[in-house]
């Protein structure tokens, strides 16, 4: 194949792919033979009932867990076991938790610009620069001096956030990344994550907030009991579900 050719094949590639995932802890299972393509610049919003699987999936994805069986593949590379290999897969991949994780002792573009100097070995100045322009994004070049512990957890969360994209990763993994806060903190980091979506990011996230996944994703990933369900597009996922039990699940969230 000439360059023309890999280029139009890996145009359609997925980005990430998942193949016949199994995933058990202890005697309980709790991923089934997951198959999943996520396209580059797709977001993919994974909801479903607490205790369906959707962290675990997460966490696969950069091997915070590993798998029993089947396979899991980023930009066409299988998911290295351990060491440097995965260390250089990892960084490809950003991470969001409920949790922030930020370095309390460090100021905030201290904490973005930790990762880029130590993994991507830029400069001091190069690294800064970098992170000063991704707390602008999100909206806290303002607070560039201050220590986590003086932000509200919906400042924190975007710090987080920055830091993950100061890696430059290919694709952006969120787990239940508003569960923690406050209500009315969840606006704000739904915000940023909508533009991070609208400006062509590869995403997967894991969220409770039906209204980012109907504005958000391209598909809709609906998990119950550890398998994939149901995979439609927000509009017809949302207005009429093929499943008996994404139905149930909707009718009960939109109850609260």
């Amino acid at each position: 194949m000439g360059m023309n050719d890999c280029a139009q094949v890996g145009a359609a590639a997925p980005l990430v792919s998942l193949r016949g995932v199994n995933k058990s802890f202890g005697a309980q299972q709790v991923l089934f033979d997951v198959d999943l393509d996520v396209a580059p610049g797709e977001v993919v919003v994974v909801i479903g009932p607490s205790g369906s699987g959707k962290s675990t999936l997460c966490r696969c994805i950069n091997r915070l867990e590993s798998i029993d069986s089947g396979e899991i593949r980023v930009a066409g590379e299988r998911l290295p076991e351990e060491g440097r290999a995965l260390a250089a897969m990892r960084a490809q991949i950003g991470m969001v938790f409920q949790s922030f994780n930020l370095f309390s002792h460090r100021t905030v573009l201290q904490n973005v610009a930790m990762g880029p100097r130590k993994v991507l070995r830029q400069s001091r100045a190069e690294a800064e620069a970098h992170a000063r322009r991704l707390l602008e994004r999100v909206g806290l070049a303002h607070k560039a001096d201050t220590v986590p512990a003086e932000l509200s957890g919906g400042q924190q969360q975007r710090v987080a956030l920055a830091r993950a994209l100061a890696m430059q990763p290919q694709v952006m993994l969120f787990d239940e990344p508003t569960s923690a806060l406050d209500p009315e903190m969840v606006s704000e980091v739904l915000a940023v994550m909508l533009e991070l979506a609208r400006s062509g990011m590869t995403m997967i996230v894991v969220t409770h907030e039906m209204g980012f996944a109907r504005q958000a994703a391209d598909r809709i990933v609906f998990m119950d009991g550890g398998r994939i369900v149901e995979i439609a597009e927000p509009a017809s996922f949302f207005r009429a579900p093929r499943s008996e039990r994404a139905r149930d699940f909707l009718s009960r969230m939109l109850e609260h």
